[in-house]
């Protein structure tokens, strides 16, 4: 379990997201999912601390676990990496426009969000120790 320092604060956010591609078209094809790689990790440098740890593709939706600091909302993450993303790809990629003929898209407008975290009773037990480590600090003086 790595915990990150912020100026004011210690933490651990991992997440998983999942981003489908519009109408499920299968269009995440090997060259594509590389350059998709090479466009996430260059817009990341534009919010310090956010990280993907891991991504995977399949050929309609793609998974990645991502680090994201507390400074940061999830939406405001997402929207500006599928946003950006899907415009460089559109850029890079002219078939897309023939894929996408009606819409200037690549991603369905959602996605899915789940936190990735230590299970319940590791929570416990931590809590546990806590209450015990600080007992008997602050005592009063009679």
């Amino acid at each position: 379990m790595e915990v990150r320092i912020a100026s004011h604060c210690a933490y651990r956010l991992q997440y998983h997201v999942v981003w489908v591609c519009k109408y499920r078209r299968r269009i995440l094809k090997p060259g594509v999912c590389k350059y998709l790689e090479k466009v996430l990790t260059g817009l990341l440098r534009q919010m310090p601390g956010v990280e993907i740890e891991t991504i995977g593709f399949d050929e309609d939706h793609l998974h990645m676990v991502m680090i994201i600091p507390p400074k940061y909302s999830i939406s405001d993450v997402m929207g500006k990496l599928k946003g950006q993303s899907s415009s460089r790809m559109r850029k890079k990629f002219k078939w897309l426009s023939k894929v996408y003929w009606l819409e200037n898209v690549t991603w369905s407008p959602g996605y899915f969000v789940s936190s990735v975290g230590v299970d319940e009773e590791t929570i416990k037990r931590y809590v546990e120790y806590q209450g015990r480590q600080d007992s008997g600090q602050h005592r009063e003086v009679l």
